[in-house]
């Protein structure tokens, strides 16, 4: 009962990952449903400051009460987040970022294949070696140096 190992298959990993996935989500929409409540909460704070207190009266920028520019400030960072959550994310989530390390990955084995057959053409081993250094340009190995000598 114990000591049996448990199956660790492809779809179980796949599974994590979508789960994963999902929880990044969800958190994602909980810390922006988060930030609107206290958006809303700091927005009536500053009201209450500024138009029943009346702290910061006479302070008025381009002649508008100060709690108003404070409330624009913090609507655009808000909207910036909501941009983040909804539409940048939908078009740049994970399958979009698996994409493009894929893409990546090629472009640069690609590239190492066509340095390996530059060194190749520019460097050609001579027919007596036996063993090149590098066999496959995907694993490197180290070759021994071969010598009789003993005493070195």
């Amino acid at each position: 009962m114990f000591s049996k190992k448990k199956n660790t298959s492809k779809l179980d990993s796949d599974q994590r990952q979508l789960y994963e996935n999902a929880r990044a989500r969800a958190l994602q929409k909980k810390r922006l449903f988060q930030h609107f409540v206290i958006f809303l909460v700091g927005a009536v704070l500053f009201i209450v400051l500024n138009v029943v207190i009346g702290y910061q009266e006479d302070f008025m920028p381009l002649g508008y009460n100060w709690f108003v520019w404070a409330i624009l400030a913090w609507s655009f960072f808000f909207f910036i987040h909501v941009i983040n959550v909804w539409v940048t994310n939908s078009f740049m989530g994970k399958e979009w970022e698996q994409k493009q390390l894929e893409k990546l990955v090629a472009r640069q084995k690609e590239r190492i294949a066509e340095l390996q057959q530059k060194v190749d053409r520019d460097y050609p081993l001579s027919k007596d070696q036996e063993d090149p250094i590098i066999t496959d340009s995907t694993e490197p190995r180290i070759i021994e140096p071969k010598t009789t000598d003993k005493n070195y």
